[in-house]
């Protein structure tokens, strides 16, 4: 018993063919890829919030008000008066301590540091005054 091949018997066929058929691999591949796509959630670019319906309830008790002002020299001032950085600290611990919180109201200049802003704000977090507004930035608008 002896193996014959093609050109031993010259006969005009063509060779067999010894390479793997790769398309239904890809296929497959491209079938498992459009399911991939389609099970991811989508991915949305929002902050979602609960926010409160209605009207909020009236408060009886009023809180006090601080003034933060930056000016363009990024001078910082407490109710008008002016403060440095360690003074901004141990005024925010005392409004912390208070039994209501107070509102800090921030009212930085156009042409002030933003690093002084940012360490204002961090200095509310820090000593947990969380009731927070920036005042007067409509002076950014072009």
């Amino acid at each position: 018993m002896a193996m014959t091949s093609n050109a031993d018997l010259n006969v005009d066929d063509p060779e067999v063919m010894m390479d793997i058929n790769t398309t239904p691999l890809i296929d497959v591949m491209l079938v498992l890829l459009v399911m991939l796509i389609i099970t991811i959630p989508v991915q949305l670019h929002a902050v979602n919030l609960d926010l409160p319906v209605g009207r909020p309830p009236v408060s009886a008790v009023v809180p006090d008000k601080i003034q933060i002002d930056i000016n363009p020299q990024s001078e910082l001032f407490w109710q008008g008066l002016p403060v440095t950085i360690a003074q901004l600290e141990v005024n925010m611990a005392e409004a912390a301590h208070q039994a209501t919180q107070a509102e800090v109201h921030v009212r930085p200049d156009k042409n002030a540091q933003y690093a002084v802003f940012a360490s204002v704000l961090a200095a509310s977090r820090r000593h947990g005054l969380t009731r927070m507004a920036v005042v007067g930035s409509e002076q950014f608008l072009p």
